[in-house]
């Protein structure tokens, strides 16, 4: 399986079981992942540096704005889609197999998870997994220590208060806080 096929799937939300060809081709790509991202975290990098770095391990060139505090950390890395003048804080966790995708201008916080893959419910086929993607609009600021569960859509301009667990979509301009995460206000501009 390459990765277009892969991603194809994923795209589709086709169940990944475990052992499976699917399986084998996200535990060979994580190896890719694992291997630039301890390059990343490994020592001092100048920041055109961290964007070579970030570019090879998403498979995209992010732009001369793009901005990662080290250490980061990804399961997969091809299949995170970045906009243009993002900035991503220490400590962020992407589970990325399903897709991540970051709109224009977004702030993502210190030690960040946003996930992508939910195990199996019963324990018999717990190996195996249901992917949804998670895509973030323009101009979104997660706080610090947020999770993002899989299948969220988060609109543009939303802020997301630090520790908050969103297990739901939210809307554009919209602050959620909490756990889980509930809409308190909307931002009037």
């Amino acid at each position: 399986m390459d990765r277009e096929q892969y991603i194809k799937l994923m795209q589709q939300r086709t169940y990944i079981e475990a052992g499976s060809e699917m399986h084998a081709h996200m535990h060979e790509m994580s190896q890719r992942a694992l291997k630039l991202t301890a390059e990343i975290n490994g020592s001092y990098h100048e920041p055109s540096e961290l964007r070579r770095l970030f570019s090879e391990l998403i498979g995209q060139e992010v732009d001369d704005a793009f901005g990662l505090f080290p250490p980061f950390y990804s399961d997969y890395g091809m299949n995170i889609k970045l906009g243009k003048r993002v900035f991503i804080n220490s400590g962020c966790c992407f589970q990325d197999q399903s897709g991540i995708e970051i709109g224009d201008d977004c702030l993502i916080g210190q030690q960040v998870v946003i996930a992508t893959l939910d195990h199996d419910l019963d324990p018999n086929k717990r190996g195996s997994m249901r992917p949804a993607p998670v895509k973030i609009g323009n101009k979104v600021w997660i706080g610090a220590h947020v999770t993002v569960l899989p299948g969220v859509t988060i609109g543009d301009g939303a802020v997301i208060g630090a520790g908050a667990v969103v297990t739901k979509d939210v809307p554009p301009d919209a602050v959620a806080v909490g756990v889980p995460a509930k809409i308190i206000k909307k931002i009037e501009v």
